[in-house]
């Protein structure tokens, strides 16, 4: 019996498993717009998510293999290892989730495409990324990017009549408030981007990917409650009390499963599939975000949101489709690195290269 389910789970669990990580991250979008409403700061949330994330992986790491968390490095790594955490899901994951509170859950999940062409572009300008003309690849990443951008700056500035939910009450932001969530939101497929390129020397310096990601999600703990002095200095110790039995299990989902459980499910893919697999299934979680959206929260579909996000993934694609040449010249069994809500895993794996279009790392979840 247990030789009939292996084929199975080997041929569609990682599939299963990522559908999976696209529909947890969806939920917590939808979820956090609702305890937005009630009073929740976004600073909060980031804080306590990343301290039920933190302690989840910690239990879980000691639960499957007995072992003890690795001592942090110190020095330049343990520098680079702060400056990464606190990059990626203190200030990454703040610029996200004050970009959902005045725009829409839709149009957050569907800016988190734009990572990829901007990371080529931010790679390409300090030498990290080898640019030829006379490429058809370099040429896609190219146009990728900018696709990718027009995109985005369709969401922010054109909302549009509204396709559906037009018959509904709306909970849509104002003009104004739209438009700074996507300049909020594109803040954070910056810093993402960056993320990406500091993981680099990161995980060579730091191999154990769970004592990694633990590390990484206590810090931006730490961080948080830092920057939360900072932006809310008069009241301070009041900005964490929940209001609303509504936020508490917000802020578990978010840790548990859209932090914790979400971690693992992409590590096993990775193992499974290679370290490319997942970024093929990220704009699937831009779908479900909006079907939830309107069904739920009487978000209204505008012609701006729906062909921005059009333009976003296709864009995506076009970049994925020019990184395909790089990750065919990588090496079988290189270590690669991947992300589960602004964590660093670095796995040796024999990678799957014969999927089309992925790029060379997986995307970090916000």
């Amino acid at each position: 019996m247990a030789s009939g389910g292996a084929p199975w789970l080997e041929r569609c669990g990682p599939s299963v498993g990522m559908v999976l990580v696209q529909l947890f991250y969806a939920l917590v979008d939808v979820a956090l717009k609702t305890a937005y409403g009630l009073g929740m700061r976004p600073i909060v949330f980031v804080a306590y998510r990343q301290g039920i994330a933190a302690a989840t992986l910690l239990l879980a790491s000691l639960a499957a293999r007995g072992c003890t968390l690795r001592p942090m490095a110190v020095g330049a790594r343990g520098f680079a290892l702060l400056f990464a955490a606190s990059l990626a899901t203190a200030t990454g994951q703040y610029l996200y989730l004050q970009g959902l509170h005045l725009a829409s859950p839709s149009m957050a999940r569907a800016t988190t495409n734009l990572a990829p062409g901007i990371t080529f572009a931010i790679a390409a300008v300090i030498g990290l990324e080898k640019v030829d003309i006379r490429s058809p690849r370099s040429v896609a990443k190219i146009v990728g990017t900018a696709i990718c951008l027009a995109g985005a700056a369709s969401m922010a500035f054109f909302k549009g009549p509204a396709l559906l939910g037009a018959a509904l009450p709306s909970t849509t932001s104002d003009n104004s408030d739209w438009v700074k969530g996507g300049i909020y939101l594109v803040g954070n497929a910056i810093c993402v981007s960056i993320w990406y390129i500091l993981q680099v020397p990161v995980c060579k310096s730091y191999l154990d990917p769970v004592s990694l990601a633990t590390w990484m999600c206590l810090l931006a703990t730490l961080q948080c409650a830092a920057m939360a002095l900072f932006l809310e200095p008069n009241n301070y110790l009041e900005i964490w009390k929940l209001n609303s039995l509504w936020e508490f299990p917000c802020i578990l989902y978010g840790g548990v499963f859209a932090s914790g459980a979400n971690f693992f499910l992409q590590s096993w893919c990775i193992a499974v599939k290679g370290p490319l697999y997942s970024a093929i299934f990220t704009p699937l979680s831009a779908v479900i975000t909006a079907t939830l959206s309107t069904l739920f929260l009487n978000e209204q579909l505008h012609v701006g949101s729906v062909l921005g996000a059009v333009t976003i993934i296709a864009g995506l694609y076009v970049v994925l489709w020019g990184k395909a040449e790089d990750a065919n010249g990588g090496q079988v069994g290189s270590k690669q690195t991947a992300d589960a809500d602004g964590i660093a895993v670095t796995v040796d794996t024999p990678t799957n290269l014969s999927e089309p279009l992925l790029p060379t790392v997986a995307e970090p979840v916000f």
